[in-house]
């Protein structure tokens, strides 16, 4: 077995998970996410530690870190920057927005009319922003974590299918265990923890991660299998549009960001499993009426389908 050398990205979890308690395989899907180049949507109930864990992230990689209240008067401009006039060189200059960080919190995504979204979603895409014909490039690396609460309906603007295919994954983080949360109201709630958190690792570290996670070895009966679990989407029954390429493309790379992460130079067709329902569920359409519980149909749907597809020896 090969493995790559130390250290590893497990430095900058521990650090996350010193104020953001008891859900390790959330932090594993936002480093997941982050080394492999995307992005993450969140989908849960207000108060579970949607900030705490953006903002922890954006700390120990010493980052620099944003929150956006999406809202439904907010324009393009609000969240992109602006060019004004100059009365010394009577000419225009342009004002970066908040998009201009390292970090984005974008929270209650789906609050902002579908304009606002679709110029957040496109800077998330190419990773710049044009005004008036000038090309800006967003910093590096460049990383959204968007929210949205999925029992709010009331003045919403629901993201469709095709900017859902954007977010590299979509979780959710749940309720803390009793336990967990005993530690939470004892010692882990104090705002002062955050903000004394401590870079733990360069961005040249981060970038060399990054790197490393492009070169790790995919073998052909790996990518075999993966084909098979797109075809097997886009010929299911309950299922009206399958999976994308874009959306296999997402699954092989946050697979080889999982195969990083377990100090492995390769990936294996657990890695591949393991993902497959936060990286694909949201771009599956089914065949029947959507509901309030479709994100959980979509889910279940998935895993019986892996249950099916037979995973490679």
């Amino acid at each position: 077995m090969n493995s790559l050398a130390a250290p590893t990205p497990h430095v900058l979890k521990a650090s996350i998970e010193s104020v953001f308690v008891g859900k390790s395989a959330v932090v594993d899907y936002a480093l997941i996410t982050l080394l492999s180049g995307g992005h993450l949507l969140i989908e849960d109930v207000p108060g579970v530690g949607k900030t705490t864990l953006a903002l922890a992230l954006a700390k120990s990689m010493g980052c620099s870190f944003q929150r956006i209240q999406l809202t439904s008067d907010l324009l393009p401009s609000d969240i992109l920057g602006v060019s004004i006039p100059n009365p010394k060189t009577h000419e225009f200059e342009f004002r970066p927005g908040p998009i201009f960080n390292q970090v984005v919190l974008a929270d209650e995504l789906n609050r902002a009319t579908p304009r606002t979204q679709g110029a957040l979603l496109e800077s998330m895409n190419e990773h710049q922003v044009t005004m008036d014909g000038h090309t800006h490039p967003l910093p590096s690396p460049f990383f959204v974590i968007a929210t949205q609460n999925p029992h709010e309906h009331h003045g919403t603007f629901p993201l469709p299918e095709s900017q859902l295919d954007r977010f590299m994954m979509r979780i959710s983080i749940g309720y803390p265990s009793a336990e967990h949360e005993r530690d939470i109201l004892s010692t882990k709630s104090d705002p002062e923890l955050i903000r004394r958190l401590a870079s733990r690792v360069t961005l040249e570290q981060l970038q060399t991660w990054i790197d490393q996670v492009r070169q790790i070895t995919v073998a052909s009966v790996v990518d075999d299998y993966l084909l098979a679990l797109v075809q097997a989407t886009r010929n299911d029954p309950e299922i009206r549009i399958g999976i994308s390429p874009r959306g296999a493309i997402a699954l092989r790379k946050a697979a080889q960001a999982r195969a990083l992460m377990q100090n492995r130079n390769y990936v294996i067709a657990d890695d591949l499993k393991a993902l497959a329902v936060p990286v694909m569920a949201h771009r599956l359409v089914l065949a029947h009426e959507i509901t309030d519980s479709s994100r959980d149909q979509a889910e279940s749907t998935l895993r019986a389908l892996l249950d099916r597809v037979p995973v490679p020896l």
